[in-house]
């Protein structure tokens, strides 16, 4: 006589749950963080050391 087997209940795969905080920092661009006052500093002070160097080259 055969035996009848059940067969064995289905698992279904449960996703993980989302981080939150993962699709946020999916859109952040890395870059410079307000460069230009740096920029602004060293050309003053390029255009000051010309000047300098413009004014001793005129002195006798």
């Amino acid at each position: 006589m055969a035996q009848f087997i059940s067969p064995r209940p289905l698992r279904l795969q449960q996703s993980k749950p989302r981080n939150p905080l993962v699709a946020p920092s999916l859109m952040r661009q890395a870059g410079r963080h307000g460069g230009a006052r740096k920029t602004q500093r060293q050309s003053a002070q390029r255009a000051l050391r010309q000047e300098l160097q413009r004014h001793s080259d005129q002195s006798p």
